[in-house]
């Protein structure tokens, strides 16, 4: 059996606030607080608030004027309350839906469904020019 030399030594303390076992602290360690002590003295982080929608589009500040719908006036993002309810609310277009990318399957489908179209046109004409009917060749 061999031993390594790399391996580091690691000492076990007690929390000197709770006196639980803290496991894994360096040899020059004279003292630990455990985590969940060091988590009280901090606090527990708060949940990120989710943004209330506004009712206002997408990239409303950016436009050069944008008129709310209850009379609101913004040059830029920034309110003009001199010119509130003089203008008419800007109308909103409603963005343009993105194409659904198709998967390998059915792109393969398509194709066999335009090659089996193509297949009996073919056959069709072919048909007609036995039957004498030559109308579009």
């Amino acid at each position: 059996m061999r031993t390594t030399t790399r391996m580091k030594s690691y000492k076990s303390l007690n929390c000197k606030k709770c006196s639980r076992l803290v496991t894994n602290c360096g040899d020059s360690a004279k003292s630990v607080i455990c985590s969940i002590c060091t988590m009280v003295a901090v606090g527990f982080p708060e949940e990120k608030k989710t943004p209330k929608p506004s009712g206002r589009p997408a990239g409303w500040h950016f436009m050069a004027e944008f008129v709310d719908k209850d009379g609101k006036v913004f040059h830029k993002g920034k309110e003009q309350p001199k010119l509130f309810g003089t203008l008419k609310p800007t109308k909103v277009k409603p963005p343009k839906k993105k194409a659904k990318r198709r998967s390998k399957e059915e792109i393969l489908l398509a194709r066999d469904k335009e090659k089996k179209a193509a297949l009996k046109d073919a056959l069709k004409k072919q048909k007609d020019f036995i039957n004498h009917k030559l109308g579009a060749i």
